[in-house]
C-alpha cells in the first residue's frame, strides 16, 4: 500500500475516533490500529526511497542515452566533412557546412542535455516533495498520537 493511502488511512482513523467529553477535542484511538497502520508506514517508505533512486537512475540512463545520440551526430558530422574535404573543388564550402554540422550537433547535444536534467529534475523535485509531505504528516500524525496518549495516562 501506498504512504499517502496509509496516511489518509490513519487520518481516517483519528478522524472517525470519538470524542473524549471534556477533553478539549481529544479523541480515544485504538493504539493497535493506530501502530500498525505506521508499521505499513514504516515498511512502505524503503519503496519509496527506492522509487526515488530509480529516478535518479533513470537521469543517468536518459544523459548517458543523450550523450550517445550527441556522440553519433558529432561523428558522423566529422564524417560528412572528410567526405567533403576530399572533393577538391568543394574544399571552402565543405569546411563551413562541417564546421556548421559540428556547432548544430554540439548545439542540439545540449539542448537534449538540458532537456534531460530539466526533466529529471522536475520528477527528482515532485518526488522530494511528495516525500516531505509525506514525512510531516507522519512527524504530525505520531505527534498527535504521541500527546493523545501522554494525555490519555
Amino acid at each position: 500500500m501506498k504512504v499517502d493511502d496509509l496516511i489518509l488511512q490513519l487520518q481516517d482513523l483519528i478522524g472517525n475516533a470519538k470524542g473524549v467529553p471534556l477533553s478539549g477535542g481529544k479523541v480515544m484511538v485504538n493504539s493497535d490500529e493506530a501502530f500498525d497502520i505506521i508499521e505499513q508506514i514504516q515498511d512502505a517508505m524503503p519503496a519509496e526511497v527506492r522509487q526515488a533512486k530509480n529516478i535518479v537512475a533513470d537521469r543517468k540512463q536518459i544523459i548517458a542515452e543523450a550523450n550517445r545520440e550527441a556522440e553519433n551526430i558529432i561523428r558522423a558530422a566529422e564524417e560528412r566533412k572528410k567526405v567533403m574535404l576530399n572533393q577538391n573543388e568543394l574544399v571552402r564550402e565543405a569546411q563551413a557546412k562541417a564546421k556548421e554540422i559540428v556547432d548544430d550537433a554540439k548545439a542540439k547535444s545540449a539542448e537534449v542535455r538540458k532537456a534531460a536534467n530539466v526533466y529529471v529534475d522536475g520528477i527528482m523535485k515532485r518526488a522530494e516533495e511528495s516525500l516531505s509531505t509525506q514525512l510531516g504528516e507522519i512527524k504530525k500524525t505520531r505527534a498527535n498520537i504521541s500527546n493523545s496518549q501522554k494525555q490519555g495516562k
